[in-house]
């Protein structure tokens, strides 16, 4: 069987034409007037074509075209749908319709996109009404902040995220966070993992242009708060991996690493595409005391032309005892991604523990 035929499919798959039929059949469960066929045809046009959001983008559409009935109408109808749709992420073709039809009314639909994000999340369509009504946007996911429900608290943070993945950049709240801060305030001891990890990406995508700024509001935060902690450990991954030292004080690993590296490697010393190479080394301490060390290692990559570009891999957080060591090891497959071209040549790999580069290795990349 070829790899093709077991790979997985693809993610816009999700809205593929069986999930337009259940679609189709809901809707005329909870409103036995609607237009299936109608639905159905202007929904499967050019399908195969679309990506997944230009896929969630035409449902939302074709709900509109066959839907006989005023904005508020249609939104009760949709209320009752949202429930009855087998999928998450398929039920944010449903926010999508409010950002798409429901500008002219923003309390009615704050509302329902309040609602909506119980069912999948409508992260994606409150950016609208957040570029076009910053200000009264935010004062709402304020309250939202403290909401019962951690889908709703959730949506204030993730929703204010300046570059939130799949959508555009909120160029406001990327210019000046402390529009946002007091979400994110309301939110740095959530019980939510859920929450937790969006209020820990909002602020990681906030030390992209304000690291200073990210690094004061964390600092002022008490981090006994377990769920604190957790969240400003994520919150700073970026320039832990950037050897920040502020970062890493903030994680406790801020002093200078008191270790040697033994037996630096890279296993095997060639390979081809698809192939696996194996990284270890030995972290010896030199010293009687503990020690907190964040352990990272970064590849340079071969690029186009000749140069390279690094990227910085986390390890592994240990608390190495006096004089103790600790084997540290990783795998990795050599293959190429939408993100990243691998290219012909000797690739370096430097070993940093506390942010600062104490070993160094590298792999050459030959043709297959």
């Amino acid at each position: 069987m070829s790899a093709s035929e077991t790979a997985a499919p693809a993610l816009k798959e999700i809205f593929n034409a069986e999930r337009l039929q259940h679609i189709a059949n809901e809707m005329s469960a909870v409103y036995p007037a609607f237009k299936a066929k109608a639905f159905l045809k202007h929904a499967n046009q050019g399908l195969s074509d679309l990506s997944v959001m230009q896929r969630m983008a035409r449902i939302s559409e074709s709900l509109h075209a066959v839907l006989p009935l005023g904005y508020e109408d249609s939104l009760d109808v949709l209320f009752d749908l949202a429930p009855r749709l087998n999928s998450g992420f398929v039920s944010m073709c449903l926010p999508h319709y409010v950002a798409s039809y429901g500008a002219h009314a923003f309390d009615v639909s704050m509302d329902a996109l309040k609602y909506f994000t119980t069912f999948g999340s409508s992260e994606f369509a409150i950016r609208h009404f957040l570029r076009s009504d910053l200000e009264r946007s935010l004062e709402l996911m304020h309250d939202w902040a403290r909401d019962e429900n951690h889908h709703v608290r959730r949506l204030a943070s993730e929703g204010s995220r300046p570059r939130l993945p799949w959508s555009f950049r909120l160029e406001s709240v990327q210019a000046d966070p402390s529009r946002a801060a007091g979400i994110l305030d309301r939110l740095k001891a959530d019980e939510s993992l859920y929450v937790r990890k969006s209020v820990a990406n909002h602020l990681n995508d906030v030390t992209k242009e304000h690291p200073e700024w990210v690094l004061d509001v964390i600092e002022g935060w008490s981090l006994e708060n377990k769920h604190t902690a957790w969240i400003a450990r994520h919150a700073l991954r970026s320039l832990i991996k950037q050897g920040n030292s502020r970062a890493l004080t903030v994680i406790g690993a801020g002093a200078k690493a008191e270790v040697e590296l033994l037996d630096v490697k890279v296993e095997p010393a060639v390979v081809r595409l698809g192939e696996t190479i194996t990284l270890s080394f030995t972290v010896k301490s030199t010293v009687a005391h503990e020690q907190r060390l964040v352990i990272d290692y970064a590849i340079d990559y071969v690029k186009a032309n000749g140069g390279v570009s690094a990227k910085v891999f986390k390890l592994k957080t240990v608390e190495l005892a006096g004089f103790e060591s600790v084997v540290v090891g990783r795998r990795q497959v050599i293959k190429d991604f939408t993100t990243r071209k691998h290219f012909l040549g000797l690739h370096g790999v430097r070993v940093m523990v506390n942010g600062e580069v104490l070993g160094s290795t590298g792999f050459n990349i030959v043709a297959g």
